[in-house]
């Protein structure tokens, strides 16, 4: 079976779409998936056994006189290829026009499911899923109503080849990753917490690697001090990071697409959620644990903290989310985690 999936972005959306494939090669042996994914993110599908053929495009960098040539390119792509199913797992307009572009029966979340609505009017097969439930089950349920089999009760397998993964290097046991960086202002966890954090894990034996993904991270993180801490030289691509997180011992990261991919590696990690929710978004998997604020507005799901009252971080939610309480939540996860 030929299929084409559309799941252009973002990062921790994509990792959330490979469960879903997981159980389709499961269901269906035979089936070949070529996936639309956005440029900078063309490294991950590929890393499923069940992806055929990646088309990267790069809807991100598109100025609005460029669409309609980009377009045509696209089309040009998928017409590649006749598909048994076209399947739009993202419900939004930009995937819509890749889905439609493609010969095939378009398969799509109905509007009471898709984050825009309008998006539907592409699709030939409408699928309603709870818009409420979490996002990997969301996909696995859109994937087995699109393809034809039982939606399965077993546990998410992100299904990663890791053949097709970078090399890593040597188990580091005594090293974390803390990884600060996202795309929301409200999602940033405060640096004197960072800086905290670094100093209880120097003070307990721990190495820190501080990896950065653009100079704003890297000014940020370089700004932290610690006897025990490096600053990574480089930006890692997406295959370093994953090679580097299969070395540590355990992660920290605030709600990202990095911490989704430790989850997807099996990495231990501890995820600090603030303005949005684990319970829709949060990372899945083994040796993952949530940190959630607890505050009246939160999860307030905003780019901005619209908060005006007093408080003694910003944004305000994570005054209930301190050091020591990731520090004692860590801790914990490295007690109950084995070393390879």
């Amino acid at each position: 079976m030929n299929v084409l999936l559309v799941k252009i972005s973002s990062l921790g959306d994509i990792l959330h779409t490979l469960p879903a494939l997981s159980d389709a090669r499961a269901a269906i042996p035979d089936i070949k998936v070529d996936w639309v994914v956005e440029q900078s993110f063309r490294e991950v599908p590929a890393w499923h056994p069940a992806v055929r053929r990646v088309i990267p495009v790069a809807t991100r960098d598109w100025r609005w006189w460029q669409v309609p040539g980009a377009i045509k390119d696209t089309g040009k792509q998928l017409r590649k290829q006749d598909y048994d199913r076209v399947i739009d797992a993202q419900g939004l307009m930009k995937s819509a026009i890749a889905a439609r572009l493609a010969r095939g029966t378009r398969y799509g979340l109905d509007r009471d499911s898709a984050r825009e609505p309008l998006a539907t009017l592409a699709y030939q097969q409408k699928i309603a899923i709870d818009p409420k439930a979490h996002a990997v089950p969301r996909n696995r349920a859109l994937f087995a109503a699109s393809l034809g089999y039982d939606l399965p009760d077993t546990p998410a397998d992100y299904g990663l080849d890791h053949s097709k993964l970078p090399k890593s290097g040597e188990f580091l046991d005594r090293t974390l990753v803390f990884m600060t960086g996202t795309t929301w202002p409200t999602k940033l966890w405060p640096d004197l917490f960072w800086q905290r954090l670094v100093h209880g894990a120097n003070a307990a034996g721990y190495q820190v690697l501080l990896p950065w993904g653009n100079d704003m991270e890297h000014a940020r993180v370089s700004k932290l001090k610690g006897d025990r801490l490096q600053v990574l030289q480089q930006r890692l691509s997406l295959s370093g990071l994953a090679a580097l997180l299969k070395t540590v011992r355990a992660a920290v990261s605030v709600d990202s697409g990095l911490s989704h991919l430790a989850a997807a590696l099996g990495t231990p990690c501890v995820t600090i959620y603030g303005a949005t929710d684990p319970a829709r978004t949060g990372t899945l998997g083994k040796h993952q644990v949530h940190v959630a604020a607890n505050y009246p507005c939160a999860p307030c799901l905003s780019r901005r903290c619209t908060h005006r009252g007093p408080a003694p971080v910003r944004p305000s939610c994570y005054a209930t989310v301190p050091a020591q309480s990731v520090w004692s939540t860590l801790t914990t996860l490295l007690k109950n985690t084995d070393t390879p």
